[in-house]
């Protein structure tokens, strides 16, 4: 008899706004190496308090890193999915559903 494994949440990596980053260095690191930015936000605001001319620079170090990797090396884009046009429903007659009775004797 065998036992059910309890599946194993992944981890959903749920899209950014451009609007959620500042210059996108920290989401684009994430995303390619496949970690929460969060993480190293996280990690960056607490160096900053010691050190903020450090990290400031360590930023945008990484920032020059992430734009030079992605001119080299550009991402495969996906082809763009055709958009589903909604049919119009067939119009019978301009009178409303009415069920069908059966007739009395």
């Amino acid at each position: 008899m065998t036992t059910a494994q309890p599946a194993i949440p992944q981890q959903s990596a749920k899209p950014t706004n451009a609007k959620d980053n500042l210059l996108g260095i920290c989401n684009a690191l994430g995303n390619d190496f496949g970690f929460n930015p969060l993480w190293l936000r996280l990690a960056l605001g607490a160096a900053f308090v010691v050190q903020p001319v450090g990290v400031v620079i360590s930023y945008l170090a990484l920032g020059a890193i992430v734009l030079i990797s992605r001119l080299a090396i550009p991402a495969k884009r996906t082809p763009a999915t055709p958009a589903i046009t909604a049919q119009p429903d067939p119009v019978v007659a301009n009178e409303p559903e009415q069920p069908e009775f059966a007739k009395a004797a």
